[in-house]
């Protein structure tokens, strides 16, 4: 390993690789949890006042924009959907298979610009206060890690659920 994954940054970073798609010890990551998934799947929910995949997936993407426009110090107002935190599956129009791959992508996307966003940070980066607030860079970076794995527990609940109650 080198020097930059020893770092302070390169742990985190390992850390939030593990939470969203890389191979680790504490079982199904974000990513994982939505493999292979239809989007009739992702969009079954328990109730109809409860959260389904597809919500939760939008809410992990909108969450790491968050995250990443606070470090770098940017405004709001650019994540692609209207909206924030929660983003209401399915929508009306479109066929729902596109929608959730799309979706799915977002998630993909809005994380890999995070993850850019880490590595160009300073060891000295961590400890100061994030814009917009006063939460440091590495409580932001690893509170963010902790939501992937938080929500990728939750998804694994609804798969059971979905495939239990027959849903999907």
């Amino acid at each position: 390993m080198n020097g930059k994954m020893n770092s302070a940054i390169g742990l985190l970073l390992r850390s939030f690789d593990e939470a969203f798609d890389k191979k680790s010890w504490h079982g199904t990551n974000l990513r994982g949890s939505i493999r292979g998934l239809t989007a009739a799947e992702a969009d079954w929910r328990p109730n109809p006042d409860r959260h389904n995949i597809h919500e939760q997936v939008l809410h992990a993407a909108y969450w790491k924009y968050t995250v990443r426009r606070r470090l770098l110090g940017e405004k709001r107002g650019s994540f692609p959907l209207k909206g924030s935190n929660w983003f209401r599956r399915p929508v009306e129009r479109g066929d729902p298979e596109t929608i959730w791959q799309a979706d799915i992508q977002l998630l993909v996307d809005v994380h890999q610009s995070l993850r850019s966003a880490i590595t160009s940070l300073k060891e000295r980066d961590l400890s100061r206060a994030a814009a917009g607030g006063t939460t440091p860079v590495r409580a932001l970076i690893t509170g963010i890690t902790a939501h992937d794995l938080y929500h990728a527990g939750q998804i694994q609940l609804l798969k059971r659920l979905c495939a239990d109650s027959g849903g999907g």
